[in-house]
């Protein structure tokens, strides 16, 4: 997939990246970022699910990965968790992350938005999947970004 890190600067790249690491101090729960400019699919669920496999997200021990899908163009976001989290929560588990995605990000404040989502995320995750002091970072916190 093509870099073009260029929507978020250094320091709000830092901060989604933070709130990663800060999440994943909590939770055995693996979170990935991934922007892009246009979602290239009609439904932006089957496009975080397309970006979902190819970052790897369901390679997880406890099948416990976690996608934050943003096309900032197009307005599109979706959060996507593996099987091993939908077989624990609601079906409405995801409802309060997005519900204070889309308060931030109708605002323009993206980088804030990803913060505290990834935030609430993993406070979420944690009751769930706690830490355990045996886990390993499986994938790499770093944001993806698309085309």
């Amino acid at each position: 997939m093509a870099t073009d890190p260029l929507f978020f600067s250094e320091k709000e790249q830092q901060l989604i990246i933070e709130a990663i690491q800060q999440a994943e101090k909590q939770t055995s729960g693996e979170v990935k970022v991934h922007i892009e400019k246009k979602c290239p699919t009609p439904d932006v669920m089957d496009r975080a699910k397309e970006v979902f496999l190819f970052l790897n997200l369901d390679k997880t021990a406890q099948q416990n990965g976690v996608l934050f899908y943003l096309a900032y163009e197009d307005r599109k976001f979706a959060v996507l968790g593996d099987k091993g989290i939908d077989a624990k929560v609601t079906a409405d588990f995801w409802n309060s992350t997005k519900d204070l995605l889309r308060q931030y990000f109708s605002n323009g404040q993206y980088s804030e938005g990803l913060a505290k989502g990834i935030a609430e995320a993993g406070f979420q995750l944690k009751k769930h999947f706690p830490f355990r002091s045996d886990d390993i970072n499986e994938l790499p916190d770093d944001i993806s970004f698309g085309h």
